[in-house]
């Protein structure tokens, strides 16, 4: 049988290499350089292509495609989001990824990613915080201790210098699964009873819960001045974490508006409510924190660039590593018109 050409194999990075790569990098030097990818590609937004992710909801959760392009090279990821997927020992999230050559259309890396995204969403939200927490915050109150509790906490140590982070979950297990984890990782660990004990002393709360419904994780009254709040879990219709007087309260900080209006915090709100576009932040186009008094929210969904961001990191980290297999995943036949000519030979 005649071997693939070089043009026929794709590098697939395997859940088994993603986690052989996290390890030979380091947790927190993966998550830094996930966060600078990301941070350079929010400074270059305005060439990318952007589109709201296309959903496929169901009563169960939501299956989406998340695709974007710099011109140059074109990425997307498939994932899905069901809540009921833990009860009964499944991942509430799943994904692989993809890049191609915008000129050619060819494949260059297919990956997992259900590993990579929760590092990508973990970096994204402490890359954020560096823009808009308060100076010095260093105590974080991390509400829902599920699939990525450890990473959004090992990120703010990692990029924000987070020292002290107060876990909580309506699930004790889940907060001591949680604990378990982050030891011996350099935080002091705080298991809490409710979250009204988890956000005492802290200056970051994050809210990362899985209900597909409006809940209301933070009250009112639960969230002084001077904080920054990363909301991660409302990321679907029907889906928030916050009281909309939370909102009314916060100046909020958005990826792409046209995605997160329909998805995150603000779908409570009016569709004029002002808010502002994290790449201005980023770029020096827009302000971010202006008081120390400031309740400043980032109303996290997640968009296609900090995929394609993470896409762009892990093949740039390839060659070094050889941490892939040669997928052969694209016909490639020695005269393009004859397709059938090899599917014919390939009998013999």
């Amino acid at each position: 049988m005649t071997q693939p050409s070089d043009k026929a194999l794709v590098p697939f990075v395997s859940v088994d290499h993603m986690m052989q790569l996290i390890h030979h990098i380091g947790i927190e030097p993966m998550l830094r350089g996930l966060a600078d990818y990301i941070e350079a590609d929010f400074k270059r937004w305005e060439l990318f292509d952007k589109t709201p992710r296309v959903a496929s909801h169901s009563a169960e959760g939501v299956i989406e495609l998340m695709p974007t392009s710099d011109g140059e090279v074109y990425g997307f990821k498939y994932v899905n989001g069901h809540p009921k997927n833990t009860a009964e020992g499944l991942q509430t999230v799943t994904a692989f990824g993809l890049l191609a050559d915008v000129a050619s259309g060819y494949p260059v890396l297919l990956t997992e990613m259900t590993i990579l995204t929760a590092m990508r969403t973990a970096a994204t939200s402490a890359m954020v915080a560096r823009h808009l927490a308060p100076k010095g915050a260093d105590t974080m109150a991390m509400i829902g201790n599920g699939a990525q509790s450890e990473f959004q906490t090992l990120a703010m140590k990692a990029i924000c210098g987070l020292k002290s982070v107060r876990l909580y979950d309506i699930d004790s297990a889940a907060t001591e699964k949680c604990a378990t984890n982050l030891a011996g990782h350099g935080l002091n660990v705080v298991a809490c009873t409710s979250p009204e004990d988890a956000i005492e002393g802290a200056q970051i709360l994050t809210t990362c819960t899985a209900d597909k419904q409006y809940a209301t994780i933070l009250t009112d009254n639960m969230v002084g001045a001077g904080v920054h709040i990363n909301a991660i879990g409302g990321d679907c219709p029907g889906k928030t974490e916050l009281a909309p007087a939370i909102l009314n309260r916060a100046d909020i900080f958005v990826e792409f508006p046209p995605q997160t209006r329909i998805e995150g915090e603000i779908q409570q709100l009016d569709p004029d409510h002002p808010v502002t576009e994290l790449w201005k932040v980023i770029s020096g186009t827009a302000q971010g924190r202006t008081s120390e008094r400031q309740i400043t929210l980032f109303d996290s969904v997640g968009f296609a660039i900090e995929d394609f961001s993470a896409l762009r990191y892990v093949r740039d980290q390839l060659p070094e590593t050889g941490l892939y297999h040669p997928l052969d995943l694209l016909a490639d036949p020695d005269d393009p018109r004859d397709l059938f000519g090899m599917l014919s030979r390939a009998a013999k």
